[in-house]
Protein backbone atom coordinates (compact mmCIF):
# COMPACT_ATOMS: atom_id res chain seq x y z
CA UNK A 1 0.00 0.00 0.00
CA UNK A 2 0.95 3.60 -0.57
CA UNK A 3 0.00 6.64 0.38
CA UNK A 4 -1.00 9.82 -1.05
CA UNK A 5 -1.95 13.82 -0.62
CA UNK A 6 -4.51 14.80 -2.64
CA UNK A 7 -5.08 18.71 -3.16
CA UNK A 8 -8.63 20.19 -3.51
CA UNK A 9 -9.90 24.02 -3.00
CA UNK A 10 -12.86 23.47 -0.84
CA UNK A 11 -15.09 26.19 -2.47
CA UNK A 12 -14.76 24.42 -5.65
CA UNK A 13 -14.91 19.94 -3.92
CA UNK A 14 -14.15 19.72 -0.27
CA UNK A 15 -14.31 16.82 2.04
CA UNK A 16 -17.68 17.16 2.97
CA UNK A 17 -18.63 16.83 -0.97
CA UNK A 18 -16.43 13.28 -0.92
CA UNK A 19 -18.22 12.04 2.38
CA UNK A 20 -22.22 13.46 1.39
CA UNK A 21 -20.74 11.58 -2.46
CA UNK A 22 -19.68 8.28 -1.09
CA UNK A 23 -17.50 8.36 -4.29
CA UNK A 24 -15.97 10.41 -6.60
CA UNK A 25 -13.83 10.78 -9.81
CA UNK A 26 -10.57 12.86 -9.00
CA UNK A 27 -9.86 14.73 -11.66
CA UNK A 28 -9.24 18.29 -12.56
CA UNK A 29 -5.58 17.41 -12.43
CA UNK A 30 -3.21 18.51 -15.74
CA UNK A 31 0.43 19.01 -13.98
CA UNK A 32 2.75 16.14 -15.90
CA UNK A 33 3.84 15.53 -12.07
CA UNK A 34 0.93 15.01 -10.69
CA UNK A 35 -0.29 12.76 -13.36
CA UNK A 36 2.30 10.58 -13.34
CA UNK A 37 1.99 10.27 -9.34
CA UNK A 38 -2.20 8.97 -9.85
CA UNK A 39 -0.69 6.65 -12.49
CA UNK A 40 0.78 5.28 -9.74
CA UNK A 41 -2.20 5.17 -7.32
CA UNK A 42 -4.24 1.17 -6.98
CA UNK A 43 -6.48 -0.10 -5.02
CA UNK A 44 -6.87 0.19 -1.37
CA UNK A 45 -4.14 3.21 -1.35
CA UNK A 46 -4.55 6.15 1.04
CA UNK A 47 -4.41 9.12 0.56
CA UNK A 48 -4.55 12.50 2.99
CA UNK A 49 -7.23 15.24 1.57
CA UNK A 50 -5.63 18.64 1.61
CA UNK A 51 -7.90 21.70 1.29
CA UNK A 52 -6.38 24.51 -0.39
CA UNK A 53 -6.99 27.96 -0.13
CA UNK A 54 -7.80 29.59 3.53
CA UNK A 55 -7.23 26.51 5.23
CA UNK A 56 -4.16 25.30 3.98
CA UNK A 57 -4.62 21.71 6.35
CA UNK A 58 -5.25 18.30 5.86
CA UNK A 59 -8.58 17.73 6.71
CA UNK A 60 -9.19 13.61 5.74
CA UNK A 61 -8.35 10.10 4.55
CA UNK A 62 -9.92 8.76 1.58
CA UNK A 63 -8.93 5.57 -0.52
CA UNK A 64 -8.13 4.49 -3.84
CA UNK A 65 -10.96 2.02 -5.07
CA UNK A 66 -10.32 2.06 -8.90
CA UNK A 67 -6.85 3.00 -9.88
CA UNK A 68 -5.81 5.43 -12.73
CA UNK A 69 -7.81 5.77 -15.73
CA UNK A 70 -8.56 7.98 -18.68
CA UNK A 71 -10.37 10.69 -17.77
CA UNK A 72 -14.29 10.27 -19.70
CA UNK A 73 -14.75 14.10 -19.95
CA UNK A 74 -11.11 15.23 -20.97
CA UNK A 75 -10.72 13.45 -24.41
CA UNK A 76 -7.34 13.45 -23.87
CA UNK A 77 -5.82 9.70 -22.81
CA UNK A 78 -2.83 11.28 -21.02
CA UNK A 79 -5.53 12.67 -18.55
CA UNK A 80 -6.30 10.22 -15.94
CA UNK A 81 -8.19 10.02 -12.98
CA UNK A 82 -9.00 7.82 -9.52
CA UNK A 83 -12.23 6.70 -7.74
CA UNK A 84 -12.08 7.58 -4.49
CA UNK A 85 -14.06 7.00 -1.07
CA UNK A 86 -13.74 8.75 2.25
CA UNK A 87 -12.36 6.72 5.25
CA UNK A 88 -12.48 9.13 8.11
CA UNK A 89 -11.83 12.28 9.04
CA UNK A 90 -9.03 13.74 11.04
CA UNK A 91 -9.81 14.49 14.44
CA UNK A 92 -8.35 17.79 14.10
CA UNK A 93 -7.03 19.43 10.97
CA UNK A 94 -2.96 19.39 10.32
CA UNK A 95 -2.09 22.54 9.10
CA UNK A 96 0.42 23.71 6.65
CA UNK A 97 2.19 26.05 8.60
CA UNK A 98 2.29 23.24 12.16
CA UNK A 99 3.69 21.07 8.90
CA UNK A 100 6.51 23.66 7.79
CA UNK A 101 7.22 24.22 11.56
CA UNK A 102 8.23 20.54 11.97
CA UNK A 103 11.49 19.61 10.92
CA UNK A 104 10.75 16.51 9.90
CA UNK A 105 8.78 17.41 6.82
CA UNK A 106 11.59 19.69 5.29
CA UNK A 107 11.93 17.60 2.69
CA UNK A 108 8.05 17.05 1.42
CA UNK A 109 6.96 17.91 -1.24
CA UNK A 110 4.19 19.63 0.16
CA UNK A 111 6.70 21.82 1.75
CA UNK A 112 8.99 21.73 -1.34
CA UNK A 113 6.78 21.89 -4.48
CA UNK A 114 3.63 24.08 -3.06
CA UNK A 115 1.66 24.07 -5.94
CA UNK A 116 1.84 20.21 -6.61
CA UNK A 117 -1.44 18.78 -6.48
CA UNK A 118 -1.06 14.90 -6.32
CA UNK A 119 1.80 13.93 -3.79
CA UNK A 120 3.71 10.55 -2.43
CA UNK A 121 3.51 10.75 1.49
CA UNK A 122 5.67 8.28 2.96
CA UNK A 123 5.06 5.95 5.91
CA UNK A 124 7.15 7.23 8.71
CA UNK A 125 5.48 11.14 7.51
CA UNK A 126 1.89 9.53 7.45
CA UNK A 127 2.17 8.09 11.02
CA UNK A 128 3.37 11.46 12.51
CA UNK A 129 0.24 13.42 10.64
CA UNK A 130 -2.60 9.93 11.07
Amino acid sequence: MAYWLLKTEPSTYSWGDLVKAKRAVWDGVKNPTALRNLREMTVGDLAFVYHTGDEKAIVGIAKVVKAAYPDPKAGDPALVVVDLEPVKPLKAPVTLAGIKADKRFAGWALVRIPRLSVMPVTPEHWKILN
